[in-house]
């Protein structure tokens, strides 16, 4: 998968075939002797918390960015909570009120950012 000088080229693709495999999974040129290893690593089926199963090597960007149970804080107390069970706590926690400094009103958590705006 290289650009190899005409010159050298036997030389190399004996190299090559001696020592180098293609990975089967992912196409990536990966020596003999680390073949193993590499599928063990990255290849392996592994399952998330969230009961989905996929290779061990994209766990990580799962648990990261798509996972419905990773962890994420609520904008309006900054608990931390599963994803996939902020949005009912974000309903519930931004009907909450405060009240106004300014004001005095009692004005609902999910307003408060744009109360100062319209205060008085």
């Amino acid at each position: 998968k290289k650009d190899i000088p005409a010159v050298n080229f036997i030389i190399h693709e004996i190299h090559c075939r001696r020592n180098i495999e293609m990975c089967p999974y992912c196409s990536d040129s990966i020596p003999k002797s680390e073949m193993k290893n590499h599928i063990e690593s990255e290849h392996v089926q592994v399952t998330c918390k969230c009961r989905m199963k996929m290779e061990n090597s994209l766990l990580k960007d799962h648990e990261a960015s798509s996972c419905p149970l990773r962890p994420v804080l609520c904008q309006f107390c900054d608990i931390q909570l599963a994803f996939n069970k902020l949005q009912e706590h974000e309903l519930y926690c931004g009907a909450r009120t405060e009240p106004c400094g300014r004001c005095g009103r009692n004005v609902l958590l999910k307003e408060l950012k744009e109360h100062p705006r319209v205060c008085g």
